[in-house]
């Protein structure tokens, strides 16, 4: 009887532990679904802002020819500064 006793409290406590451990892991899936849904919100963001630079340079293009040489110049190293800092967040969001 003693022994059937014994076998009933290490099952309870492994299925304490089991609980606990369950528990733990249902904070951190919680957690995890939130970050997703921030970073995909984020990233659609970033989607959005890609596509209005995209129309932006295509407007440039454009309307650079009445521009100068230099304004060129200055005006694409902006919108490459812009792209690639856009595609450093993509890469980020998406790592």
């Amino acid at each position: 009887m003693e022994e059937i006793s014994v076998q009933i409290k290490a099952i309870q406590e492994k299925l304490q532990i089991l609980l606990r451990q369950q528990q733990v892991l249902q904070k951190e899936n919680q957690k995890l679904k939130k970050d997703l849904e921030k970073v995909q919100t984020e990233k659609l963001q970033k989607e959005s802002d890609l596509a209005g630079m995209i129309q932006q340079l295509e407007s440039v293009k454009i309307g650079g020819s009445q521009w100068s040489p230099a304004d060129k110049l200055l005006m694409e190293k902006r919108i490459d500064g812009y792209l690639k800092e856009i595609e450093k967040c993509l890469l980020l969001l998406n790592a």
